[in-house]
């Protein structure tokens, strides 16, 4: 197949396809009518010999050579949107552009409406699009592209991806209690909600087990935007990132304790593909970033 043939548009229409796993959302992201996504995505199954798009009950999902077109198609359009800014790059359109952000819900409770804010600032009318991350997955969202950048307690080790210290975390309790503080007997006693993706060990027990003991974990729940209702007229406990623990507690009027237990402080990080660096939108969503940590 000779580009020459191909009308350019077809990949814009691939990438909000592959996106939005919808012809209606994509139709609207585009501005353009539904049947001209139909007609492109025909096009397109034409080009590369491949459906591409397959319609389930959840809307349409991408085959394997579709995945495998996605970064290959994002980077060459990235690269047409990188020229664009080079030609003008003081322009303050971003309308219509977006900037993927991966992080887990502890930060983005803490730290997402201060980010809102300071992107607006820096990129008015830029959509950020908050996404849910951890450090085991997070190089390989990076490298595929379906992350611009990330937030995360590590895990940008890649040689094709770059990082930078954005401070350190550590681990607080979260109670619905007025008492001042808890003792390690009091602690190990009392039920606990445990935060984790695999649901049932955290690093609250790794603690432990280095001192001979356990807890009992009553409920575990994958997203820390639960726990309010989860401890709320309890007297379980949940040991988490201190930012979160704080963000929470001022929302909902539980309590902020310190942790009884010693347990190691981590690095807050933000990762990103070292090419994206080119791109002047995502160094303005960077800056904004690292100004929301200070």
């Amino acid at each position: 197949m000779n580009i020459a043939n191909i009308d350019l548009n077809l990949l814009k229409t691939f990438e909000a396809l592959h996106d939005e796993s919808s012809a209606s959302r994509a139709a609207l992201r585009l501005g353009v009518t539904q049947s001209a996504i139909s007609a492109g995505l025909r096009r397109l199954r034409e080009v590369y010999d491949d459906q591409l798009f397959v319609r389930t009950g959840r809307g349409l999902a991408p085959t394997l050579r579709a995945n495998q077109l996605k970064p290959v198609i994002s980077e060459a359009l990235d690269r047409c949107r990188q020229s664009l800014a080079m030609v003008n790059p003081d322009n303050q359109q971003y309308q219509g552009r977006s900037v993927v952000l991966g992080l887990s819900d502890d930060f983005e409770i803490a730290y997402g409406r201060r980010l809102i804010a300071e992107i607006a600032q820096r990129a008015p009318r830029l959509r950020v699009i908050f996404r849910q991350t951890h450090s085991q997955i997070v190089a390989g969202a990076l490298l595929d592209r379906t992350l611009d950048l990330a937030i995360t307690a590590g895990g940008f080790a890649h040689s094709r991806l770059s990082r930078q210290v954005l401070g350190e975390g550590d681990y607080r309790c979260l109670v619905d209690s007025d008492q001042p503080e808890i003792s390690l007997d009091e602690f190990v006693a009392r039920e606990h909600v445990l935060v984790s993706s695999g649901g049932f060990i955290g690093i609250t027990d790794e603690g432990l087990a280095a001192h001979g003991l356990s807890r009992q974990v009553c409920a575990s729940t994958s997203h820390f935007a639960a726990l309010p209702f989860l401890l709320k007229g309890s007297q379980a406990v949940a040991t988490i990132p201190g930012h979160a623990a704080q963000a929470i507690a001022d929302m909902t009027g539980l309590r902020v304790l310190r942790c009884p237990l010693a347990l190691p402080r981590y690095p807050v990080e933000l990762g990103w593909r070292t090419q994206a660096q080119l791109d002047p939108v995502v160094l303005k969503v960077r800056e904004a970033i690292v100004a929301s940590f200070i």
